[in-house]
């Protein structure tokens, strides 16, 4: 069923718009017409055309002044200027106003519908890419996290699932994945929003001050307290605490944020009072709290009040497909940050990118991105720039393998992890340039713990290795 294009028609001279109505309503559209400016606006608020056709001579408003007016506050509107002073000037005027085309008056009726049918055509492009944009970052991003591949789409449903909800989330993943992002995405999609999100990174703080500046402190209770000092808990009231490296704190303080997650309250340092505090906890880690649980390093009993809701987000090198648009957004996003010409990457130098293992995740893709664009004079990043960076990178992976003169079963451990994770977890490309079978590789993963104990070992004949 085609759907019916709505047009205003504005003209001081009723016999004239008149006449432009009928024509337009005979060829199918739906048209309103008006006799001011000031009187379209007003019913635009409610009921907006697609398309406009003014005069340029009003009484009330100057055609020219109405048309900005429209373009600046309904932008989708397709429109058309109608003069009886058809000089270029008039016409060059109209355009930077923002119309889609003149008519001289008098016009042949067929020359307005067929300057109409194609504003029509215009107007229904504007609608559908309004669409795919909307579509595209509701797809592709939430927040500033940014995705299209199975890895991402997951987490951002898992986001919006759980963002209104009060219950504690645990995020794990590696250094550099998005952590932060991911949690700030929890509390914005969520009731909470308006209210205040404190995150506090739990190893950058000395452990004689951490419990200072989670529960606050009064006056005298220790050297330099000279005044009472609310905590972060109090500051995050109503809102939410992002504990970044929970793995990090002192099992003396994870026991004290076991009692405020039991009983939502706080006692200060020194204090005697206890306060009521309404806080949605969201904590993250690059550790394996379970492993860490079984060595008598992290509380079972607050690991189970954390994990409420476990969101794990993935390494970069698990969702490849995304350095594109991870790339085109820090390229906009330094663009502006240092007035740089730069607009686009070479296809050379994505193809490095993508070959890339980003041990440092999106942090260090964002890292190579900037200094990029810094070096680079020209609207592109060409792969001379990039492959640069990215080998130094892959230099200090390699590294970091002998630098602490590990046995020989620990090195082989860790070649075994860098090559998975060049060939993003591809067993046949990783067995080849490892020289060993597929099922000789399924063992040694299984003996540094790679792989789950249920994952069945391949079938196949050993040829030697």
């Amino acid at each position: 069923m085609r759907t019916v294009q709505k047009i205003a028609v504005v003209d001081d001279d009723a016999e004239m718009g008149r006449v432009v109505k009928d024509l337009l309503t005979l060829e199918g559209y739906e048209v309103a017409q008006y006799l001011s400016a000031s009187e379209a606006l007003v019913k635009f608020k409610t009921d907006r055309p697609q398309i406009l056709i003014t005069d340029h001579k009003m009484r009330d408003i100057d055609g020219l002044m109405f048309l900005k007016k429209v373009q600046a506050d309904y932008p989708e509107i397709v429109s058309i200027m109608m003069t009886a002073f058809g000089s270029i000037e008039t016409a060059i005027e109209a355009m930077k106003s923002g119309a889609y085309h003149y008519i001289v008056k008098p016009f042949k009726n067929e020359e307005l519908v067929l300057i109409v049918k194609r504003a029509v055509e215009k107007s229904k492009l504007k609608q559908e890419n309004k669409i795919l944009k909307q579509e595209l970052n509701k797809s592709f991003s939430l927040e500033s996290i940014i995705g299209k591949s199975p890895a991402m789409t997951g987490v951002f449903e898992l986001i919006k699932l759980i963002s209104g909800a009060s219950a504690s989330v645990l995020i794990s993943g590696e250094s550099g994945s998005g952590k932060e992002l991911v949690a700030r995405a929890i509390h914005n999609s969520g009731p909470r929003k308006s209210k205040p999100f404190i995150p506090l990174n739990c190893t950058a703080i000395p452990e004689n001050l951490l419990e200072s500046e989670l529960f606050g402190h009064v006056k005298g209770s220790f050297t330099g307290a000279v005044a009472d000092k609310k905590g972060l808990f109090e500051e995050a009231d109503k809102g939410t605490l992002f504990l970044d490296e929970i793995g990090d704190l002192s099992l003396a303080l994870q026991a004290k944020l076991l009692r405020v997650l039991q009983d939502k309250q706080i006692r200060p340092v020194g204090g005697s009072q206890l306060k009521n505090v309404d806080v949605r906890i969201i904590a993250a880690t690059h550790r394996d709290l379970r492993i860490m649980v079984k060595d008598g390093k992290f509380r079972e009993d607050l690991f189970y009040r954390l994990n409420v809701v476990p969101v794990r987000v993935p390494a970069l090198r698990e969702r490849m497909e995304d350095i594109p648009l991870l790339v085109e957004s820090f390229i906009n996003k330094f663009a502006a940050q240092h007035n740089s010409q730069v607009k686009s990457i070479s296809p050379e130098a994505m193809a490095v990118l993508m070959a890339h293992p980003w041990p440092g995740n999106v942090r260090e893709l964002e890292n190579v991105i900037e200094r990029a664009m810094v070096l680079t004079r020209t609207e592109r990043i060409e792969k001379a720039v990039i492959l640069d960076s990215a080998l130094e990178e892959a230099k200090h992976s390699v590294e970091q393998l002998h630098a602490d003169r590990p046995t020989l079963e620990k090195l082989e451990e860790r070649y075994i992890k860098l090559v998975m994770s060049e060939v993003n977890d591809s067993k046949d490309e990783a067995a080849k340039i490892l020289g060993v079978s597929r099922r000789t590789l399924y063992r040694k993963e299984r003996l540094y713990g790679m792989v789950a104990d249920d994952v069945q070992e391949p079938q196949e004949e050993e040829n030697g290795n």
